[in-house]
């Protein structure tokens, strides 16, 4: 691998190259929300059914998360820079194909396609950034890149419904994917000639084609099950079929990588502590936030009666005070380490989730903001530490796989915790509902407060990972791979 960034005249490099990879994770995580709002608008278009266009974020996701591991393991043998821009110009094609194909080839299956075409491109993205950070920026400027991506990927998040919503309603649905195309060749040029060359890492035995195999075979089941159990049915032979596929692969590809000579995820690393505790930490986070980020909107709507662009606006403290965060936690990280940043940071998040379970029907919207923001600010001062610490943790020819690593780890648990939460408050209305023998006649605001309970219930979840994320936090310990020692030694010697 190449030389970390150093010197004071590669300050400008240094910013060009945040700023390349700042774009991938832009892009991937407004491609991950754009769409949502127009698929009312290509359900019309297309004249299909509401189950049947979901499968326009469905496929996307479902490609995403079963390739994003994969990549990790192939950027490690091509190349970060190889893998990065070639993901780069499959995601532009790919969002070209989208708004341009269904017009003219197959219709509405060309559409999935394309999706599932940009989802490799957007995999071989999100699989490297972590790696790239790790790997090419010095010790004292790594909290500080890692933060700056985190906050770009949360403005994608927090930006992709409004630009959404205004391109299909002022231009068309096409052009929330044509969006994609200048943002791409931009960043394909810079990333050519910012982002520094580096050398495969030689391994013994071959790629583990087969632990590939099986790797996205049960994670794509898995989100497959999540997905679709509500549609089908959870107890429906295809949702039970597919869960059996999951559980096998995944078995399966265990065994495979505790015997392949140069295995995709190397399951040993899990016998280390800290690795454990701090890997636990990043996929409590996501999972938790998940919740929030489902239902609020749900509560928003029905219970508070505001409309979509409102309940939009709101929804957005979260992810700004997300970016102010990052911005601190960048600053701080040299000073402060990740450890105590993260414990530091499990104390707005604990507040934020404990405030999420007293929403009532009356609730003021100033509540509701606070509460986001002290998640927000919490998320934004956790997450690029917690996921620097996993990195700096295991050796650098393993970076690839790490980066991978997290990434699945920030889209995997978001994925499974919508379908919690979503049937977490489905059955507390239900138990509310049958305590207190409300029926179908009952008058509606004696309905709203039901559902208004049903939602702290359901937040209830996120408070108590909350803590559980609180205390992982004051137990971890920062353990530094030799191949970092150096680095982490000026660091420590400044924080004295």
């Amino acid at each position: 691998m190449d030389n970390p960034v150093t010197g004071t005249a590669k300050k400008q490099g240094f910013a060009l190259l945040v700023f390349s990879i700042s774009l991938a994770m832009f892009m991937t995580s407004l491609d991950g929300t754009i769409v949502n709002i127009a698929l009312p608008t290509l359900s019309e278009s297309f004249n299909v059914s509401t189950s049947t266009v979901s499968w326009v974020a469905t496929s996307y996701l479902l490609v995403l998360v079963g390739c994003v591991l994969v990549f990790g393991k192939v950027s490690d043998t091509l190349g970060y820079k190889r893998l990065f821009l070639s993901g780069f110009v499959i995601f532009t094609i790919g969002s070209f194909f989208c708004g341009f194909l269904p017009e003219f080839i197959a219709g509405f299956p060309s559409l999935i396609a394309s999706r599932m075409f940009q989802a490799v491109g957007a995999a071989m993205l999100m699989s490297v950034a972590a790696a790239m950070i790790s790997t090419f920026v010095s010790a004292d400027q790594k909290g500080k890149a890692m933060s700056i991506i985190m906050m770009i990927a949360a403005l994608g998040t927090a930006l992709g419904p409004t630009i959404g919503g205004l391109l299909t309603q002022y231009l068309s649905w096409h052009w929330i994917f044509f969006i994609n195309i200048p943002v791409g060749i931009v960043a394909i040029l810079l990333g050519a000639k910012v982002i520094p060359a580096s050398c495969p890492v030689q391994h013994e035995g071959g790629f583990d084609r087969l632990g590939s195999v099986l790797a996205f075979i049960a994670l794509a089941s898995l989100v497959f099950v999540v997905s679709e159990g509500p549609v089908f049915g959870w107890t429906s032979p295809v949702i039970l079929g597919m869960a059996v596929l999951m559980a096998v692969s995944l078995g399966w590809f265990v065994k495979n990588e505790l015997s392949a000579q140069d295995p995709v995820l190397d399951i040993r690393l899990f016998k280390k502590r800290n690795f454990v505790i701090a890997n636990l930490i990043l996929i409590l986070v996501f999972f938790s936030l998940s919740g929030i980020n489902y239902l609020l909107p749900f509560y928003l709507k029905y219970v508070r009666s505001y409309d979509t662009s409102t309940a939009g606006l709101i929804m957005t403290a979260l992810s700004f005070a997300m970016m102010v965060a990052g911005l601190i936690a960048g600053v701080s990280y040299n000073r402060v380490g990740a450890r105590r940043l993260c414990i530091l940071a499990s104390l707005p998040l604990v507040l934020g989730y404990l405030l999420m379970t007293m929403l009532r029907t009356y609730t003021p919207t100033g509540f509701v903001i606070i509460a986001l923001a002290l998640i927000g600010f919490g998320l934004g001062l956790i997450v690029s530490p917690i996921t620097t610490m996993i990195m700096m943790s295991v050796s650098k020819s393993k970076a690839g796989m790490l980066s991978s690593l997290t990434s699945l780890e920030r889209t995997g648990p978001m994925c499974i915790g919508i379908a919690t939460y979503n049937a977490l408050l489905i059955l507390g209305i239900i138990l509310i509902a049958k305590r207190h023998e409300i029926t179908m006649e009952a008058p509606a605001t004696i309905k709203m407060e039901v559902l208004s309970v049903g939602f702290d219930i359901a937040f209830m979840l996120s408070l108590i990972l909350g803590i559980v994320i609180l205390v992982l936090s004051i137990a971890v310990k920062e353990e530094v791979h030799p191949d970092y020692a150096a680095e982490e030694k000026v660091l420590v010697r400044n924080r004295e």
